[in-house]
């Protein structure tokens, strides 16, 4: 039977056993935050802070102004913005259409995989998986 060890770090709880420790949550009073920074994968990059997140896609960004909190399943559902980018240059003045998208999925360990889903249409935009402290893989439009 392996030996499970916590150890508290500032902020972070840590489960070591076998010699690796798991830990992407700080723990708050209003529930489990992701930790700040890179999040990275295939054609996704999250950029989590403390007030919440910016998401590149291929050829597409997100916004979620608020802090990303799990529930004890470590389930993630947080509304934020989906702004779809096209190629070519960007006219002065133009403003982006900022569509509301619902940011849902799991986090198991170092990893999130989540959804979003534009809110107005019920649209899927996509399935994405992020590791943390994984370099992103982004291809944005030419």
């Amino acid at each position: 039977m392996a030996t499970v060890r916590v150890r508290w770090r500032p902020g972070i709880l840590l489960l070591c056993g076998s010699g690796a420790c798991v830990g992407a949550m700080m723990a708050g009073a209003d529930g489990d935050r992701l930790l700040a920074g890179t999040w990275g994968g295939e054609h996704v990059a999250l950029i989590v802070t403390d007030a919440g997140a910016h998401v590149e896609f291929d050829c597409a960004f997100g916004d979620i102004s608020q802090p990303l909190t799990v529930d004890p399943d470590g389930r993630l559902a947080v509304d934020g913005v989906y702004v779809q980018e096209r190629g070519g240059p960007v006219r002065e003045g133009e403003e982006p259409v900022r569509k509301p998208a619902r940011y849902s999925g799991r986090l198991s360990g170092q990893t999130l995989t989540f959804d979003v889903i534009l809110i107005e249409s019920n649209d899927t935009v996509g399935s994405f998986t992020v590791v943390r402290g994984a370099t992103p893989r982004v291809r944005k439009c030419m």
